[in-house]
């Protein structure tokens, strides 16, 4: 066994024993922490496999940005972790059937990569050209249509997730985009004739009349 091959043991051990205490750890930050260490596992797993591209992505998105982010709303808002484990138990046999069924269907996707003999070898033009800029034209050539597809149903998700969390508020002043689609420039403004009023003019400073005396 080489170094490489030892160190992706190493890694993938500690990817599954972090992912495991993730759905595992009684307190959420714990739970937060527990997946930078799995995403940083994936990371050095992915810089063995010479995808770097991936792994600093996964490192500068997931664990600088998504993960800073949870542990924000973790710590700020006070979540009822006993009311989140009501029923636990109760709906742990049906979780662990399903958690099973994709565990299966997974390995029967992926098992077909672990009987390669020996890893492909890359030619002098790829190796110049780099695996960022490979796998940029693999996805804009050959996979366009599911990245396309990936954007949409983003898109989508955006879109529910939107109206799903937003509900009127009484303290709070909005307004209909359609209506100000609709609007036209008579509504915005109106005319209004008023007759003209003639004011008395201001007498003199001299003549007002000092205090206490009448004229």
């Amino acid at each position: 066994m080489d170094m490489t091959t030892a160190l992706f043991y190493v890694f993938s051990a500690v990817l599954l024993g972090a992912a495991f205490r993730v759905i595992t750890a009684r307190s959420p930050v714990h739970a937060a922490l527990f997946l930078v260490l799995a995403f940083a596992s994936a990371a050095c797993v992915w810089m063995l496999l010479q995808a770097e591209f991936l792994a600093i992505s996964l490192v500068l998105v997931y664990v600088g940005a998504v993960m800073v982010l949870f542990l924000f709303v973790v710590m700020m808002l006070d979540i009822n972790v006993d009311g989140l484990r009501a029923g636990f138990w109760k709906h742990f046999p049906l979780a662990g059937l399903v958690g099973v069924v994709i565990a299966l269907e997974m390995a029967a996707v992926l098992l077909g990569g672990f009987r390669l003999s020996e890893a492909p070898q890359a030619t002098a033009a790829e190796v110049a050209q780099g695996n960022t800029k490979l796998l940029g034209i693999e996805i804009y050539t050959q996979y366009l249509y599911p990245l396309q597809l990936a954007a949409v149903l983003l898109l989508v998700a955006i879109i529910a997730a939107i109206a799903l969390t937003l509900r009127p508020r009484r303290d709070t002043k909005s307004m209909n985009p359609s209506d100000q689609v609709r609007v036209k420039a008579r509504d915005r403004l109106r005319m209004v004739k008023m007759d003209a009023v003639v004011e008395a003019p201001a007498a003199p400073a001299g003549d007002q009349p000092a205090a206490g005396e009448t004229k």
